[in-house]
């Protein structure tokens, strides 16, 4: 027998509308769950049922309600209005509070969410049916109903067997697999498992030997102790247990990668035979430094070890999570925006931990035995860091330093004083200590430490990733065999993985003249960045800047670069709720405009695709991203995404600097659209000048339809790092097939010898993929005939150095041989001999210029 149904009523008089209709797609879509919409009348919303208010959004948007029925139910003020960060609304209630249907929940200013938000329509979704029916009372499409007039049943299923048998959404699906994740299932690939689970909405659970792990709890799926080749059960139960599945194995069973290539030198295991004076490690980050070898030492916050009562301390840690929470957000957040993929990923991993379950029920139980908020902390995640190192899995251990960092965090939150710890530091010393978090790494850097030695780590930690990205230095895995190293000077060689601790005078001159060699050469090449780069037999090449947003166009113009040969606008779309609107967009252009002052600036279109997805934007997840809805395809679909970009750029001044490239354009028909939007635009602006407007060759097509391509467009440039993959049928994201998926291979050669002869005499040409960086590529790209090369605002230096020792001409000639080799090994040992060549050269000529200024 069915008890009796429950109702949900109208939170606010309103026009109502189908949650189909509604214009977000993951309201629209199902996703979070059925219910209805509606355009309120009145400026409060009011409690759809009896409940207990279990979720508030901090910009106070959106809440949600539990029944003693276990129904949740979301209530979601507009649309994109978290954007106003909780601007113009009121909340009345909070977390933990039982309200009755028909109770003010809370008010808004509908006058200024009409003006700054997209929408004012609110929907009321059933989130978490709980085996309950939903059944709409009203008819949803566009009728008036006045707040507390019954809207939806909601009906008990059947509780007899045949029922449960015909309902199979309780039901466990079952899939095993075999883990292919090289390190095992650490905090990041833990972190993306759990949003995956979240994102469908199902329970998941993993088995491995005798223990399982909630997928919710990211310390429970990493104590499973996964390691590559590890076989694990994955159980999961709810609508989309299924799709939840198939994310998951595809996450478990897909190779991570490698690291970048300074990963691919370091050594297993330190070697046993060291002279005396000489601490072996584990090379982290390659590199040679000299300094003085300091100790690095901090403490833990002084918190209270006893708590006040179990409600005030559970409440205090409860807030410190959240603040910590929210300042690592807006810290991803930032990383996001400035192109730091890297430290984002680490971030994200530590959110997750954050709010890691596991961890907070063990804080609340040793709150429960009488401890501080703080002191409870403490303890859970020194329990945690104990269960890692008991792994036995050298990389979970790497990550006790992480959960340390997140310690210190919190543990902040509750100290007994204001006074922040400081390091008491000389710049450009060789940092000693047992190990360092992230944040302790990124707070070390305006010491400018000249390398790092750590007792513990791995070369897979995250700080060992920031000390790559950095350029600094490191060793990790030295164990005690540190303590007690001291001096005035010490040698770090991360190179042959030693710290020479007692180096003599010989030793120290010869490294310092290596590393004076380099600052010389580096400091020449700065000196003369700003000069045009010519080749020795006189042909000019423009050296561009690629960049990630405005900020490091300033970056760009300090290094010399000629202008910027790629803008990624992305950044401006990534990790975020909502699409940025057209004077958010103008500015950050306009900003980049202006920092090259009358250089050229090329800004790429938004290239987001199944592969990179927006939240606000979700597309079907295909079995190939890298063929699917991408680059300048995503406009057929979302054409309001392009008019706003492009009407944002057609805002920005002067336009006679503005360059616009479209991605991943297949053929000529796809610029013409895309330039018939841009005229019609700025017909409608009243914008008389119009910008260039270019397109990435990045399809084999584009290549071999270079001609018809150049008569559309106004300049091509070669992405050459999709270009391969596309060419080789070859994954640039497999770390199997990296060092095969190489530009020199002659059949991506003779793609871009396509396109420059396809272009030659309609339009110039340039390279804004990873093989403009790369010397060996680069040389040859400019003997082929590219007019323009852009790289990272860190190498335009050096290669403007590089295109001016270069005889383009000579190289030129070599070309049809090198076209003709077999496999791209071929072509680089052969460009690689003549590079050679060519340096040593150079290296005799300015030993000579050296001995003459000396004497």
């Amino acid at each position: 027998m069915s008890a009796c149904p429950l109702s949900l009523v109208a939170p606010v008089t309103g026009i109502t509308m189908r949650l189909g209709d509604v214009p977000d797609p993951v309201f629209a879509g199902g996703e979070l769950g059925q219910g209805v919409a509606l355009d309120p009348l009145e400026a409060s919303l009011h409690a759809p049922c009896d409940g207990e208010v279990v979720q508030c959004a901090r910009t106070g948007h959106a809440l949600s309600l539990r029944t003693e029925q276990g129904i949740e139910v979301l209530l979601h003020l507009g649309l994109d209005t978290v954007e106003l960060q909780g601007e113009g609304i009121e909340l009345l209630v909070e977390v933990g509070q039982w309200v009755k249907a028909g109770d003010e929940l809370c008010r808004f200013d509908p006058e200024l969410l009409a003006e700054r938000a997209r929408s004012l329509i609110t929907p009321l979704v059933v989130t978490d049916a709980a085996g309950w029916q939903l059944e709409h009372v009203v008819d949803t499409a566009n009728g008036r109903v006045e707040r507390g007039e019954p809207l939806m049943h909601l009906v008990a299923a059947e509780s007899s067997e045949a029922a449960v048998q015909a309902e199979p959404m309780g039901a466990w699906r079952e899939r095993s697999v075999s883990l292919a994740l090289e390190n095992g299932l650490h905090a990041r690939p833990a972190a993306r498992l759990r949003a995956i689970v979240q994102r469908h909405a199902v329970e998941m659970r993993l088995l491995h030997a005798a223990t399982e792990a909630n997928a919710a709890s990211v310390s429970a799926l990493m104590n499973l102790g996964l390691s590559a080749g590890s076989r694990v059960v994955l159980q999961a139960r709810g609508e989309a247990a299924e799709a939840a599945l198939d994310g998951v194995v595809l996450l478990l069973t897909t190779p991570e990668g490698v690291q970048p290539v300074a990963d691919a030198a370091v050594p297993s295991v330190p070697s046993a035979e060291v002279d005396e004076g000489e601490v072996a490690g584990l090379v982290a980050s390659p590199g040679l430094a000299i300094g003085k070898p300091m100790v690095l030492s901090l403490p833990l916050p002084e918190v209270p070890y006893a708590g006040r009562g179990e409600a005030l301390e559970r409440e205090a840690l409860e807030g410190a999570l959240q603040r910590v929470g929210e300042t690592l957000e807006s810290a991803r957040e930032q990383a996001v925006q400035r192109g730091r993929n890297t430290e984002a990923e680490i971030i994200e991993a530590h959110l997750a931990w954050l709010e890691d379950p596991g961890l907070s029920d063990a804080a609340r139980a040793r709150i429960e035995a009488g401890r501080g908020g703080g002191q409870a902390w403490r303890e859970a995640l020194d329990e945690e860091a104990e269960r890692l190192r008991a792994t036995g899995n050298a990389l979970l251990a790497g990550r006790v330093a992480d959960l340390h960092d997140l310690q210190r965090h919190v543990m902040a939150e509750f100290a007994e004083s204001d006074a922040a710890p400081t390091f008491d530091l000389p710049e450009g010393a060789i940092l000693l200590a047992v190990d360092l978090s992230p944040s302790q790494f990124v707070d070390l850097l305006e010491y400018a430490p000249a390398g790092l030695c750590l007792k513990g780590g791995g070369v897979t930690s995250h700080v060992a990733i920031l000390a790559r990205s950095r350029g600094i230095p490191c060793l990790v895995a030295m164990g005690d065999a540190l303590d007690g190293v001291k001096g005035e000077q010490a040698v770090l060689d991360a190179q042959a993985g030693r710290l020479e601790t007692a180096p003599d005078d010989a030793r120290l001159a010869t490294v310092r003249r290596k590393l004076a060699d380099e600052a010389e050469r580096r400091a020449v090449e700065r000196a003369e960045a700003t000069s045009s780069a010519v080749t020795r037999d006189g042909r000019s090449i423009e050296v561009a800047a690629n960049i990630g947003n405005s900020d490091e166009a300033y970056l760009a113009a300090e290094s010399g670069a000629d202008g910027i040969g790629l803008m990624r606008s992305e950044f401006l779309f990534l990790g975020r709720d909502s699409a940025p609107d057209e004077a958010e967009q103008r500015r950050e252009y306009q900003t980049s405009l202006a920092a090259l002052d009358g250089k050229p600036v090329i800004i790429r279109t938004l290239d987001i695709g199944a592969d990179k997805q927006l939240a606000y934007l979700r597309l079907p997840e295909v079995p190939n991203p890298a063929l699917g809805v991408r680059g300048v395809r995503l406009w057929h679909d979302q054409p309001q995404l392009l008019d706003t970009q492009l009407r944002a750029l057609l805002g920005v001044e002067p336009l006679s600097t503005l360059h616009i490239m479209l991605p991943m354009v297949s053929e000529a028909g796809e610029v013409a659209r895309v330039r018939e939007r841009l005229e019609a635009i700025a017909t409608q602006l009243g914008v008389v000048e119009r910008p260039r407007l270019g397109a990435m060759v990045e399809i084999p097509s584009a290549a071999l339809c270079a001609a018809s391509l150049a008569e559309t467009a106004d300049f091509l440039s070669i992405g050459t790092n999709d270009l391969t993959q596309y060419a080789l049928a070859m994954d640039r994201e497999d770390p199997h097939l990296a060092s095969r998926a190489d530009v020199l291979h002659p059949g991506v050669l003779r793609l871009i010898q396509a396109t420059l002869e396809g272009a030659a005499g309609r339009c110039p040409v340039g390279v804004c993929g990873a093989a403009a960086g790369d010397p060996l590529a680069a040389a040859l790209l400019v003997a082929m005939g590219v007019d323009e090369l852009s790289v990272e605002p860190a190498r335009v230096a050096a290669v403007k150095a590089e295109i001016r020792r270069l005889d383009a001409a000579s190289l030129a000639r070599e070309v049809p041989a090198l076209l003709a080799m077999p496999n791209a090994e071929s072509v680089r040992r052969r460009l690689a001999e003549r590079h050679s060549d060519a340096a040593t050269t150079i290296s005799d000529s300015t030993t000579t210029i050296s001995e003459r200024t000396s004497s």
